[in-house]
C-alpha cells in the first residue's frame, strides 16, 4: 500500500488545511500580505482556517480586529491604497453587509475611478451560504450580491485544490477579488497531487472546470453544490443518464464559453445553487445562454435548482427543505429529459 500511494503521490488535504496552506505560502512569499479580521490571531480563527499563522509571523502580520466590520474592512481597503496586499476575513459573509459599503464603493470602483492608477490588491474571505442551524440572519448565499458589481473578482470554490489554487490568485492579483468559501466543505478531505501542492500552483481566475464528462445533460454549479451534482450524476448513471458536470469556481467574471460548449454537446442545462433564485446566479447563467450561440442547441427549456425564495427557517427540517438536495436535481433532470 505505501508503495502505491508513492506512484500515485496524492495527499489528503481538507478544504481548511488547503486554505491554510494558501495563506501560509502567500504571507511567506511576499511580506505586503497580511491578514486581519475577528479571532483571526491569538484563538487560530474561528473556524481554525488561520491556524499557527499568527504564531508564526506574529502580531505585524495576524490582525485580531474588534467586531466593527466597516471599520476593520476600511482600514484594510486602505492599506491596499497604501500598497499593502491585505486578507480581510469576515466571520461570515453575512456580517459584511455592515461593510458592504467599503467593499462596494471604497474597494470595487477605485481601481476604475482612477483611470487604473490605483491598483486595490484586497481580498476578501470567509464562509457564504448556509452552514446548519444558524437561522436566517446568518444563511444567506452573497454571490450574486457580489457578482452583480462591476470592479469585484467574485470566487467560489468547492474543492481543496479550488481553495488553494484560487486563493493564491486571489492574492496575487491587483483587484479586490471577494472569496466566498463554505463552512461546511471547510473538514471535506479531497485528493490533491503534487503539481497542486506546488508552491506556485495557482488557478487562473475566471475558468469553470468540467467535474465529470457527459453527453446527456449539463448541470452548472458552484461551491458546495458542486458535490451534490456529482453525486446525483452519479445516481443518475446507473439509469443510463449522462450528466456533465460544470464547476463554476469563478462567479465574475463567468466563464460562458465552457458553459456553452458543454450545452451545444448535451442540449440540456439545469443549474443548482444555495443562493435564492430571484436574479441569482442560475438566472444570469440562463439569461447568457438565451442570448448566445448555445441557445438553438437547447432541446428544452433550462432549469434552475436553487435555494428556496425565503430567509432560512431555524428549524431543521424546513432548513433541510430550504437548500438543494441530491434528490432535487435527480428530481429537476428526469423532467428536463422527460424521463
Amino acid at each position: 500500500a505505501f508503495f502505491s500511494h508513492r506512484v500515485m503521490s496524492l495527499f489528503q488535504v481538507n478544504v481548511r488545511d488547503a486554505l491554510n496552506q494558501a495563506m501560509d505560502e502567500e504571507l511567506e512569499r511576499d511580506e505586503r500580505v497580511f491578514l486581519l479580521g475577528e479571532e483571526v490571531a491569538q484563538y487560530d480563527g474561528a473556524y481554525k482556517v488561520s491556524r499557527g499563522l499568527w504564531k508564526k509571523y506574529g502580531d505585524k502580520r495576524i490582525i485580531d480586529t474588534p467586531i466593527t466590520e466597516m471599520g476593520f474592512a476600511g482600514i484594510a481597503v486602505g492599506a491596499a491604497f497604501a500598497g499593502l496586499r491585505p486578507i480581510c476575513e469576515f466571520m461570515t459573509w453575512n456580517f459584511s453587509m455592515q461593510a458592504i459599503d467599503q467593499v462596494i464603493n471604497s474597494a470595487a470602483k477605485t481601481y476604475y475611478m482612477s483611470a487604473g492608477a490605483q491598483p486595490v490588491p484586497i481580498v476578501f474571505r470567509g464562509p457564504n451560504g448556509s452552514s446548519a442551524g444558524v437561522a436566517a440572519q446568518h444563511s444567506q448565499c452573497f454571490a450574486a450580491w457580489y457578482g452583480h458589481c462591476p470592479g469585484l473578482k467574485v470566487v467560489s470554490p468547492w474543492n481543496s485544490e479550488d481553495a488553494r489554487g484560487l486563493l493564491k490568485a486571489a492574492i496575487r492579483d491587483n483587484n479586490p477579488v471577494v472569496f466566498l468559501e463554505n463552512e461546511l466543505m471547510y473538514g471535506v478531505p479531497f485528493d490533491l497531487s503534487e503539481e497542486v501542492m506546488h508552491k506556485d500552483f495557482v488557478l487562473p481566475i475566471g475558468k469553470a472546470k468540467v467535474e465529470r464528462q457527459g453527453t446527456h445533460i449539463t448541470l452548472v454549479s458552484h461551491s458546495r453544490c458542486v458535490g451534490f451534482c456529482l453525486d446525483a450524476a452519479a445516481v443518475l448513471a446507473k439509469e443510463g443518464v449522462e450528466c456533465e458536470v460544470v464547476n463554476l469556481r469563478t462567479i465574475r467574471p463567468l466563464d460562458v464559453e465552457t458553459i456553452e460548449a458543454s450545452v451545444m454537446k448535451t442540449g440540456h442545462l439545469v443549474t443548482v445553487e444555495g443562493g435564492w433564485p430571484q436574479y441569482g446566479v442560475g438566472a444570469e447563467i440562463c439569461a447568457r445562454i438565451m442570448e448566445g450561440p448555445a441557445f438553438n442547441y437547447l432541446d428544452a427549456p433550462a432549469v434552475r435548482v436553487t435555494g428556496v425564495d425565503i430567509p432560512m427557517p431555524y428549524a431543521k427540517i424546513l432548513e433541510d427543505h430550504s437548500v438543494p438536495q441530491i434528490k432535487d436535481i435527480i428530481f429537476t433532470v428526469k423532467k428536463v429529459l422527460n424521463m
